[in-house]
């Protein structure tokens, strides 16, 4: 098929709504319920302020972060020999909808647009806001792009790129509208960047043939433990990091006992789903991803209703 420009399709295609939604989205959600329900904010600001933060995650991670995944990923072959069902990136390229050159354009212009408001804020002197933007375009930038690729190396992906941006992205809103970050928020922030943390390593387990063939070769910590410790321990990184979550939401007991126990719930249901994973079966991965992915919102929501 030939390969085209920019298109809606494509940029929808890109975007992937869904792992915005349940990772980004939702880790605002959960720092900005608690504003909304509990303290002496305004609704209009809080409103405001969250529809920046959308907006900002959306420029990011729907944009900047995916396409240049989507660049790394075609030039190192990993993406062309996915199985592609919910893994493989956004196929604009495999699909021929976009062309290799619109998505270096789109990255360029996703790129201009984030530095342009980085600059505008420090200009209004909201250097919070430039902070937050800062550290979203170093986590895109170092997870996909040369020399850095840390999503090809172990535990590097996940622990200097994703996890400083959804962390800050999720106590982002308390921290800018309050005089100090409280405790429920770096409590909410780290465990939604733990969850995401944890749903994308098994959404690199369908990928795990295509990334150990790529070129360079796509090392991702699910590639790692497989060559460490053989294949059925493929969802050892994704259990690791519900267990920090588990050690987290343990502590919060006392004083979120609701809270807590709703979590735990969820928690403990998709601990299962990871132990009882065939991960030779992609179709089964494929489904339980999806279904992680809600119970990530889900725990998100639940500890912004009950703080």
């Amino acid at each position: 098929m030939t390969q085209r420009g920019f298109s809606l399709k494509g940029l929808k295609m890109v975007v992937r709504a869904i792992a915005v939604v349940t990772s980004s989205i939702a880790a605002i959600i959960s720092t900005a319920l608690p504003l909304l329900l509990g303290y002496d904010v305004t609704v209009l600001g809080l409103f405001g302020l969250s529809l920046l933060l959308v907006t900002g995650a959306l420029l990011v991670h729907g944009v900047l972060a995916h396409v240049l995944n989507d660049l790394m990923d075609f030039e190192s072959g990993t993406d062309q020999a996915s199985p592609a069902l919910l893994s493989g990136g956004s196929r604009v390229i495999q699909d021929g909808v976009m062309s290799l050159g619109s998505l270096r354009r789109m990255a360029v212009l996703a790129t201009i647009i984030l530095l342009s408001a980085g600059l505008l804020f420090m200009v209004l002197g909201q250097f919070k806001l430039v902070i937050l933007t800062l550290i979203g375009i170093w986590g895109a930038v170092t997870y996909s792009t040369r020399p850095f690729i840390f999503a090809y190396r172990p535990f590097l992906g996940e622990w200097v790129s994703l996890f400083p941006s959804m962390l800050l992205l999720g106590f982002a809103a308390p921290w800018i509208m309050l005089d100090s970050v409280p405790l429920w928020a770096w409590q909410n922030a780290t465990i939604n960047a733990l969850w995401c943390m944890a749903w994308v390593m098994v959404h690199h387990i369908p990928d795990l043939n295509a990334d150990r063939n790529a070129v360079p070769k796509k090392r991702t910590s699910v590639v790692w433990s497989v060559e460490r410790y053989g294949l059925y321990r493929a969802g050892l990184p994704a259990l690791i990091y519900l267990i920090l979550v588990f050690i987290i939401v343990t502590t919060m007991i006392s004083g979120r006992p609701i809270g807590a126990v709703g979590a735990l719930l969820m928690l403990g249901y998709a601990i299962y789903l990871i132990l009882s994973m065939d991960v030779k079966d992609i179709e089964q991965v494929t489904q339980r991803e999806k279904v992680l992915l809600l119970l990530a919102m889900s725990t998100a929501v639940w500890l912004g209703i009950f703080y």
